[in-house]
Order: structure tokens, then sequence, then C-alpha cells
């Protein structure tokens, strides 16, 4: 089981529970599950709203997603699928978790992804914003911050890379932790990738002084420009993770060209059996470990 600082589960019907405005504004109608995981079938620029009311009131709230990479990392990892129960908002960043909806539960989520909707939150916040990137490479990570306070006039509260100690309980991370609760960012950003950034937030949640908190991806190559997001009509029709393959093979080859079939595998599973399926171990993320790697 994960230790005490880990965060504590929030049943489904619990969610206004949570202290966050944005949090009791959801309805059951805005509540979605996908194959154990829980997410909030919100439009973009709800959840961008959301979250700027959130950072303004230095309220804490967390914001994760989930592509079918993650969905099928969750059948067998409890904890991430607490995660997204905990979660304030959790929303579908995919193709693959809309088609598996549809096909499971006869709904289909609204899809957006961080870079679509920060820059929309913090133009809203402008000045009024600190922000503190963790993730990526040093280079890459102190560009994006560069650009963002260019860009929206934002502050930079601080700068880490990925390439440190996540681990539970490491010098490193509570040293990292530290450091951010004295920065005090009304916005954090996290760009360690699935699910190294999930298990993070994870295992770290409870130590965190109030402030959004976002499993962030990409965004930190996005932001610095080092990738370049394709148009949204091909976000559209569904094949945007066909142009990150053809950009980034060598990273994402694995992902897509065995993990896609797995997936579809996965989503039959459910249909056939439903949660009976789902793994009750509760092994603190350590298949997920396995999986890791730094955007």
């Amino acid at each position: 089981m994960p230790s005490d600082h880990a965060l504590s589960i929030v049943p489904a019907n619990r969610l206004e529970e949570t202290g966050s405005t944005a949090a009791m504004a959801s309805t059951e109608a805005d509540i979605i599950e996908v194959m154990g995981l829980r997410m909030h079938n919100l439009h973009r620029d709800v959840i961008a709203a959301r979250v700027v009311e959130a950072a303004a009131a230095k309220r804490k709230m967390l914001v994760v997603n989930a592509n079918a990479h993650f969905v099928v990392l969750s059948q067998r990892n409890p904890w991430m699928r607490d995660l997204f129960a905990r979660a304030d908002i959790a929303f579908c960043d995919g193709a693959g978790v809309q088609l598996a909806a549809r096909f499971l539960t006869g709904q289909v989520p609204h899809r957006t992804t961080p870079p679509e909707w920060i820059g929309s939150v913090l133009e809203q916040l402008g000045s009024k914003a600190s922000v503190f990137w963790l993730g990526g490479r040093q280079e890459a990570v102190e560009e994006a911050a560069r650009r963002y306070e260019e860009r929206y006039g934002v502050t930079t509260a601080g700068v880490q890379h990925g390439y440190f100690d996540a681990s539970r309980g490491s010098l490193e991370t509570l040293a990292l932790v530290e450091r951010i609760n004295q920065l005090a960012p009304s916005i954090l950003l996290v760009n360690m990738g699935m699910p190294r950034q999930e298990q993070w937030l994870w295992d770290n949640w409870d130590r965190l002084q109030p402030g959004v908190a976002v499993a962030a991806g990409a965004l930190v190559d996005h932001a610095a420009g080092r990738v370049r997001r394709p148009p949204r009509w091909v976000a559209n029709l569904g094949i945007e993770w066909l142009v990150r393959l053809i950009r980034e093979p060598r990273r994402l080859w694995r992902r897509y060209v065995l993990g896609l079939p797995v997936f579809g595998i996965y989503v039959l599973r459910f249909a056939l059996f439903g949660s009976k399926r789902l793994s009750s171990r509760s092994n603190g993320g350590a298949s997920a470990d396995k999986t890791t790697h730094v955007s």
C-alpha cells in the first residue's frame, strides 16, 4: 500500500469535499469512468477557467489526464486509479480513450491536452501567476520559462530539470519539495512524462503547499519551441499519435506500435469481464517505474 503521505482515496461521490470551488462545481453529469479511471467530461475552456480560479485564490488543485498509454498502465497499477479518484480535474487526453469511452459507456468525453489551454490560463493571470517548471532537460526548461515570461508576463518561481532521483523519500525529492514550498508558486507544471510525473505527484501531494499542480507531459518541449503541435484538425481526426510517432520514432515507437494494440486488447477484455479483471494489488508504483521516461 502507498505510504501515509501518499494521496488519500476520495470516493467518486465525494469530489465536492476536496476543498476546491472548481471541484465543487462538478456534477455527476461531468463525470465519466473509463476502465476504472474516473474522469471529468469538461471542455478545455472550462478546465482553463477552473484552473485560473484556483490559481488566483492560491487553492490546492491537482490536474491530471489520461491517454491510452496511461489507461493500460492503470489496469495493473491501482495507485493510478486512486490518483484519478483524488484529482480535482482529471480529463481525457487522447483519441484512444475517447473511442474506448464510446465503446464501453456510450459517452464521448471532451478531449484536450495541457498545451491547448495552459496559455489561456497564463494569459488571464498574467503577472499574478508564478510558475515552477519541473521536468525536461535543463536547457529546455530554462527556455520554456523564459518564453512564457515574455509571452504572458508571468513570474518564474523556479525551474528544475527532470534528471534527479524522483523516488519516494529520496534526498533530492525531499529537497525539491521543500524548495517548491518555499517559493510558493501558484502553478506547478510537472513535465516528466507518464507515469513518472503522476508517480511523483502521488508520492508528494500531501507535502506540497497550496497551488495548482498540472501533470503536463511534454509541455516543456512545446513551450521551449522544441516540439510543434500539429494543427487541431489532425487531433480531431484522431491521428495526432501518428504525427508524434513520425517526429519521434525512437522515443515513441514502443508506446504506439506496441502499446496501441495492447490498449485495444485491454478495452475488449474490460468489455467482456469489466472491473473483475482490474488489478487490486497496490504496488506503490513498482510496475510503473519500469516504464518511466523523462520528457
